[in-house]
């Protein structure tokens, strides 16, 4: 059976530090949980992880970071793949910016600093849902 995979994005160690450990403390062994520090890591990684046949399931990517920001990069992904699962998380956004995000990317939103239990139960949430093929 193949693992599915769980791509945490966030310019920030510490906080991609603190994301892998909440979710295989949660998950363990049930996904890979795989980080990357940026969008061009994070595109490597899906890649690898693709080569490797573990699906990314979920992405969970951080707003504003240097380079390719995250809402943009989650936009692309929704892009290609309109049922994709996409969670943003962020302490920096105005709620203009992230309504006008999710009326058109539809993804979840999880604000920093975030409660470990918000994180678990909103995770499982997007990984519960079933794809709307309508």
């Amino acid at each position: 059976m193949k693992k599915h995979a769980i791509l945490c994005i966030d310019d920030e160690a510490i906080i991609l530090l603190a994301l892998k450990q909440e979710l295989k403390l949660h998950f363990r062994d049930r996904y890979t949980i795989a980080t990357a520090l940026n969008v061009e890591q994070a595109k490597n990684t899906m890649e690898t992880l693709e080569k490797e046949g573990r699906a990314v399931e979920l992405v969970i990517c951080d707003w504003l970071m240097p380079g390719t920001r995250g809402d943009t990069f989650l936009a692309e992904l929704r892009a290609k793949n309109p049922l994709r699962k996409l969670l943003v998380i962020t302490g920096h956004a105005d709620r203009d910016a992230i309504e006008t995000f999710q009326s058109k990317v539809q993804a979840r939103i999880l604000y920093k600093p975030w409660k470990s239990e918000d994180l678990i139960t909103t995770v499982e949430e997007l990984l519960r849902e079933q794809p709307d093929k309508s």
